[in-house]
């Protein structure tokens, strides 16, 4: 396994890593203030093309791939949560699909635009009824000539109040299951599609998430994503390629944490020396320090596995359930080592333990990570062991 990245990825990292710690870091207080991202920070992200990172080259995008991907997460991890959220949200879960399964025709309408910041994509799955249940989809798409007649609603999408292009799945054929759902590319000025309110969140603030509407939506049949009732697997595929990148976020966090509380340790004094003395913060230290690494070599073995080609199910699972476990754990002793610093809005330890939160249940809870885990141990133990009977 190779993680090294290129000379120009490394230049790229430095680079990114400077706009991230100088630019958009100190005024990391005023987009938790305003609940807003600074449109100068938009520009610069697209100039850098930030929103082009799973992108190919031939459609405007930087064209690499995942470890260098996770590469550039990470540094943009080290930031606002809600910055990072909006970001990764569009270059993962909001444009792999039509990336990975789009028709040469959608991918040249599309991509394009999405690579260069001025289309904002978005991932549109959860229901009010189907969240961790994805196969309980009551969104439903029925075919009429040459469109599709969409009618549902789904809701915790994140950039839907600005995005302009969304991934959707609608169910095509309700008597066959999961068989029988479908993913749709659909442009937000579609007929039909209806935005609902923006979400007031505990945490990730700057990302806007909403209720989204379809009433007698019109979809073109040629925005079908892929093949009519493949969209779940079409959509696990998505959630599944974008968990490393997740992780990879969750670790910028994490480190960042680190590094503050490494600073705050030895800056603060109590008992007439620095609190680092003290052998109990010592050891939250190193815990922090041994989870964040044990991330980074999870994560980063999970990019090389999505680059080679390889079924990443069960290691993209556990990077996703690892990535959110260790940013809590983090943020938690961070807070403790800051003491009642750590609990006061002025100062960014409290504003990572909140955003740290919502990692546990986007794009599949802790839970549900574990249960995909325990499905392929089983998978793979029956393969080894095709007699044995299971009830």
């Amino acid at each position: 396994m190779d993680f090294k990245l290129s000379d120009e990825l490394i230049e790229m990292k430095k680079t990114i890593r400077d706009f991230i710690d100088n630019t958009v870091d100190p005024i990391a207080d005023q987009i938790e203030r305003e609940d807003k991202i600074p449109d100068h920070i938009y520009k610069m992200s697209k100039e850098m093309g930030l929103f082009g990172l799973s992108i190919p080259e031939e459609y405007g995008g930087l064209g690499i791939g995942m470890v260098g991907k996770c590469g550039i997460y990470e540094e943009i991890g080290r930031t606002s949560n809600g910055y990072t959220t909006v970001i990764g949200a569009h270059t993962g879960i909001g444009s792999v699909g039509i990336v990975e399964m789009g028709t040469e025709e959608q991918k040249r309408k599309y991509l394009p635009g999405m690579a260069s910041g001025d289309l904002l994509g978005a991932f549109a799955l959860t229901e009010p009824s189907a969240g961790s249940n994805a196969v309980a989809l009551k969104t439903k798409a029925v075919r009429k000539g040459d469109k599709y007649i969409i009618n549902g609603s789904k809701h915790y999408i994140t950039n839907a109040p600005t995005a302009d292009v969304f991934t959707v799945m609608a169910v095509t054929d309700s008597s066959k299951g999961a068989k029988g759902i479908t993913s749709f590319i659909i442009e937000k000025d579609f007929p039909g599609l209806v935005i609902g309110k923006k979400e007031e969140k505990m945490g990730l603030r700057g990302s806007h998430s909403s209720e989204v509407f379809f009433e007698d939506c019109e979809v073109p049949v040629e925005n079908v994503l892929g093949v009519e009732g493949l969209g779940y697997i079409n959509a696990l595929k998505i959630l599944a390629n974008g968990r490393a990148g997740l992780a990879a976020r969750n670790l910028g966090s994490s480190q960042k944490l680190l590094e503050l509380s490494v600073k705050y340790a030895h800056e603060r004094i109590q008992f007439d020396k620095p609190i680092f003395d003290q052998q109990i913060i010592q050891h939250y230290l190193a815990e922090m320090a041994l989870d964040v690494e044990t991330l980074r070599s999870l994560t980063y073995r999970v990019a090389w596995m999505v680059d080679e080609g390889m079924n990443v199910i069960k290691e993209a699972a556990m990077a996703k359930l690892q990535g959110s476990e260790i940013f809590n754990r983090v943020a938690d002793k961070a807070v403790q080592i800051h003491g009642g610093i750590g609990y006061i809005r002025e100062y960014p330890i409290e504003r990572y333990y909140r955003d740290a939160r919502i990692t546990k249940i986007y794009e599949g809870t802790s839970e549900i990570q574990k249960n995909i885990i325990a499905a392929q141990l089983h998978k793979d133990y029956m393969k080894k062991n095709p007699t044995v009977v299971t009830g």
